[in-house]
């Protein structure tokens, strides 16, 4: 008498380490083999969309750096263009360069958290501390550059916040070298580890017919044989003056995710090289070189002391240093009624004090002509695409994001049911899913 087959129920999360806390899968196995999956989310929606609705223009950039908090400044940048594209604003051309620089750097963080975080879910400890040491190098950078390591808000409606540091090219490409250094100690490790290979070569296998009909990108749909990439296809930025590849698998399984990743890192940092090759000058001629603290001006300003604030540079810290007079004119379009006013002129005049005032104002803030409007930018797991719709208030009427990572996830019951228990880990860390930006 034949043996019946009988399945059983199992939740794997949201408490299960791998899962992230943020992800439930419930499970019907066959002894080891998954029969179906059923992928609950949700476990961090944090309505987005709807806080956008409540916040003036700029204001919801900080909202942004909390969708994927692993690669902020691509949000920034993504948000900002829609934003723009319905105003009608054109930023500097330095501007542009630095929003591709501080894309770029944090694309190489996001893919060093992905590889690492993934490796170390298999049992590659070394590599995690090997990757994360070096994304290190990179957040102590985005530090300098924003004032902040993880939540940057950097960009504004109109251009950057500040211009970079006058060392920061040099620094940045000494930390390429170490990035680099740990990036082939980490290919060493793994790429031909017996041990690492067999959990990921022929698991999560998607075709490219499914991964197209499902509307994945990234590096998920490239890891196919697709070479789509938002700054290829549809150029934005200066992305279309720079050279660079887009690297692309065959078999579309958790071990191509893996390599294309790793090259990918080197094409970003070869984008930032060459930003630091073509970025335009700034304009930093200033009348005088000193520089006076920002209380010393403001007590200037008090005192009646005017006429000669104009001679002077405001010396402000790092969470606002770029931003004044000399900088302000590369990075920011030369629009009043849309960019903030440099900080001498803030401190130092009760014009610059009233149009800084009204700018951040509820109810008086930037006024974006009714409309809507798209843009899509290449975000570390994909097209990371802002729908804004405006009414003509100082504030979003709506705002629509669609994010990279819902559709592998999507996908992941394909990817998974027929396979084993234990290929449900490479296979959802392949997905690189970010809960911020998949519950938004």
């Amino acid at each position: 008498m034949p043996i019946e087959k009988k399945t059983y129920m199992l939740n794997m999360g949201p408490q299960h380490p791998a899962m992230h806390g943020v992800i439930r899968l419930v499970l019907e196995l066959e002894g080891e083999r998954v029969v179906s999956t059923d992928v609950e989310i949700g476990y961090l929606h944090r309505a987005f969309e709807k806080h956008a609705e409540t916040e003036t223009w700029n204001n919801v950039v900080p909202w942004t750096d909390r969708l994927n908090y692993v690669s902020p400044l691509i949000n920034n940048s993504g948000y900002c263009l829609a934003v723009e594209k319905l105003a009608g604003l054109v930023i500097p051309e330095r501007g542009q360069y630095l929003r591709v620089i501080s894309s770029e750097l944090s694309r190489v963080t996001d893919h060093l958290t992905c590889v690492g975080a993934s490796a170390m879910e298999l049992g590659a400890f070394t590599v995690f501390l090997y990757l994360i040491k070096a994304r290190e190098y990179l957040y102590q950078l985005i530090d300098e550059l924003t004032g902040a390591r993880v939540t940057t808000s950097y960009t504004r409606v109109g251009g950057v916040k500040a211009d970079m540091p006058a060392d920061f090219p040099q620094k940045v490409l000494a930390a390429f070298a170490l990035v680099r250094e740990a990036i082939r100690d980490s290919d060493k490790l793994l790429t031909k580890n017996r041990i690492f290979t067999d959990r990921v070569e022929g698991t999560g296998v998607i075709s490219r017919e499914d991964a197209l009909a499902y509307g994945i990108t990234g590096p998920f749909l490239r890891s196919t044989g697709v070479p789509y990439d938002v700054r290829r296809a549809h150029p934005y930025l200066v992305y279309d003056r720079l050279d660079f590849e887009v690297p692309v698998g065959s078999k579309g399984d958790n071990f191509d995710r893996y390599l294309v990743r790793m090259a990918e890192m080197e094409q970003s940092m070869r984008l930032v090289e060459q930003c630091f090759r073509q970025i335009p000058g700034g304009k930093h001629s200033l009348e005088v070189s000193e520089m006076k603290d920002a209380f010393l001006y403001q007590d200037m300003g008090k005192s009646g002391d005017t006429a000669l604030l104009k001679l002077y540079r405001a010396k402000v810290d790092q969470t606002l240093r770029g931003g004044q007079r000399g900088e302000r004119g590369a990075i920011l379009s030369a629009e009043p009624a849309s960019t903030l006013p440099a900080k001498e002129d803030v401190y130092g005049s009760i014009e610059g004090l009233m149009n800084h005032f009204e700018l951040i104002m509820w109810s008086w803030g930037i006024k974006v002509p009714p409309g809507e409007a798209y843009v899509a930018v290449e975000g570390g797991n994909g097209e990371l695409g802002f729908h804004v719709v405006s009414s003509g208030d100082d504030r979003p009427y709506r705002v629509r994001c669609r994010p990279p990572c819902l559709f592998p996830m999507a996908a992941l019951p394909k990817l998974l049911n027929g396979g084993w228990i234990a290929d449900i880990i490479p296979t959802f860390g392949s997905v690189n899913m970010i809960a911020g930006e998949l519950d938004r």
